[in-house]
């Protein structure tokens, strides 16, 4: 197996960071993290985060941040990413409102001038999915379509979500191939695939029913090997597909510390050779 770099996205452990920046970092580098993704700096100047990342040895090529940050600050939001050394700026979230009702194109526009503005920094714009973004928009799924409408944009596949969405991840990453030098490792488990509260469920009358909610179906996240993802499948279709950074995200972590859960995870894929 190709010899990934591993990450850990930081959300995963944010309450931790919130009480404990710098010691915090320094745990997630004794498991064996070498690279980190943030989605939040709790305060801290760019100078600050790029000496304690270059103090523990982590270093940080992704970071997770809303487009309208840049659309609002320009050059001075770029400028702190560029201060970390920051290679993929991914779009964390943007919400199924930004798509419906002829709202489309307008967010295509605006995602053009960010990855406009970013690609003449040297760095590369990349998208991280929820399962909302495998809804169908004329036809197609709306992910399918922001990949189609930016030909130049990347995908961060955020691998739990694609497949509680209904979608083999592994099929998906190797459909995109060359498009994925970043990918979210995420495990979870649940009763249903396809059934959570973003879907428009329809009853056998035709009529549309309230959707199950993530509660109703069990849905948990879980630490890697622990929950219902192939992860050696979805590890063989990234080495196909070129990824470079495979980066773990537990978006809560309600059995154990988020710490623990993290330091699980990557024993997990220590066990794999990673």
């Amino acid at each position: 197996m190709k010899k990934f770099k591993v990450g850990l996205q930081l959300y995963s452990v944010r309450y931790d960071m919130d009480r404990d920046f710098e010691g915090t970092l320094r745990a997630v580098k004794e498991m064996g993290y070498d690279y980190v993704e943030f989605a939040g700096y709790y305060g801290r100047t760019a100078e600050e985060v790029k000496a304690l990342l270059d103090e523990t040895g982590l270093v940080c090529p992704s970071v997770h941040q809303g487009p309208d940050l840049f659309l609002e600050k320009g050059q001075e939001a770029v400028d702190y990413i560029k201060t970390l050394g920051v290679k993929y700026a991914a779009i964390p979230w943007y919400g199924l409102e930004n798509y419906q009702n002829g709202k489309f194109d307008e967010t295509i526009e605006k995602f053009k001038k960010v990855g406009a503005l970013l690609k003449k920094n040297g760095i590369q714009l990349t998208y991280h999915n929820h399962d909302f973004e495998f809804n169908y928009l004329d036809g197609e799924f709306i992910l399918e379509k922001i990949y189609k409408a930016l030909p130049d944009i990347e995908g961060e596949v955020d691998t739990c979500w694609a497949r509680y969405a209904g979608i083999d991840p592994a099929e998906f990453i190797v459909k995109y191939a060359g498009r994925m030098h970043t990918l979210h490792l995420k495990d979870f488990t649940c009763k249903k695939l396809a059934a959570g509260p973003v879907y428009a469920l329809i009853d056998d009358s035709g009529k549309a029913k309230a959707p199950e909610s993530k509660e109703d179906n069990d849905f948990a996240f879980r630490p890697l090997g622990k929950g219902m993802q192939d992860f050696p499948a979805i590890l063989a279709a990234a080495e196909k597909a070129g990824t470079e950074y495979v980066i773990v995200e537990q978006d809560e972590s309600k059995d154990m510390p988020a710490l623990d859960a993290a330091k699980i995870s990557r024993e997990y894929l220590k066990s794999l050779g990673l």
